[in-house]
């Protein structure tokens, strides 16, 4: 908000001190609000399933590093068959030839956000709401959230949501709508692996990283925005249920302060 307020862009030094302060808000948040209302259990298990690579079994990994690439490939091949061109690479993909090092600002802000957001939106926000919704009413609500946060983004240069997408344009709306959907994705992740915060981690920054890659067409991004994210969404709720997304009970609940102790 200071950004917008003094028409700053992200590309000086008091610009990106903003942002990282702005990153910094959820999983900052989280982390204090953890530290303050959960067991001290609870908390060393916080800690792990931020770092504890094991608690992520195989087909999980598959399923993040396949979400993303395969959603968009079925986008763009359905573009193709239309008569389209689905999609093309991002700039820094050619350049790599005379400049190796030129993946590396994609690889930063793909990897950076995700690390300071995921503390806050799934790996404290996503259990609290958990306690009294369902995993899919409370993926559906933390979208609409995680999506509202992202607004001043659309107001400031040196933004890839200024500079690629605009304010209140298609594309605009196709990024809130798809957030929404993503996030009953990263519920579903999370439930999945019993609560890893890491996979989250690893979900965000692979997402982010192939949509900075592959850039697709404006009905590509209907059709992936609109149909394959929110038609995976479906396919996820029918198979796995709306109550937890997942084929067992054991979803996070982190025991707090002040629950009472188990006799």
């Amino acid at each position: 908000m200071p950004a917008i307020i003094f028409d700053l862009a992200f590309d000086n030094a008091l610009g990106l001190a903003l942002l990282l302060l702005g990153l910094l808000g959820p999983g900052l948040s989280g982390v204090v609000f953890m530290k303050l209302q959960y067991t001290e259990s609870a908390q060393k298990d916080f800690w792990d399933r931020v770092t504890n690579l094991r608690r992520i079994g195989l087909q999980w990994y598959l399923a993040i590093f396949l979400y993303a690439p395969v959603l968009f490939a079925i986008a763009a091949g359905i573009d193709i068959a239309l008569g389209g061109t689905g999609y093309f690479v991002a700039d820094w993909v050619s350049q790599l030839t005379s400049n190796p090092a030129a993946f590396l600002p994609t690889l930063l802000f793909s990897t950076l956000p995700p690390v300071l957001e995921e503390l806050g939106w799934r790996g404290y926000a996503l259990d609290q709401l958990q306690r009294t919704r369902t995993a899919l009413a409370a993926g559906l609500i933390l979208g609409v959230i995680w999506a509202v946060w992202h607004l001043p983004l659309f107001l400031i240069e040196g933004t890839n949501q200024h500079d690629a997408v605009g304010f209140l344009t298609t594309r605009f709306w196709l990024f809130m709508i798809g957030v929404v959907a993503l996030s009953v994705a990263f519920t579903w992740i999370h439930n999945g692996t019993g609560g890893s915060i890491l996979a989250s981690i690893l979900l965000h920054s692979w997402t982010n990283f192939t949509l900075q890659t592959f850039e697709g067409t404006l009905r590509t991004d209907i059709l992936f925005y609109l149909g394959t994210l929110w038609g995976f969404v479906v396919v996820v709720t029918i198979l796995y249920g709306a109550k937890t997304l997942a084929r067992h009970d054991n979803i996070p609940h982190p025991a707090l302060k002040s629950e009472p102790a188990v006799e």
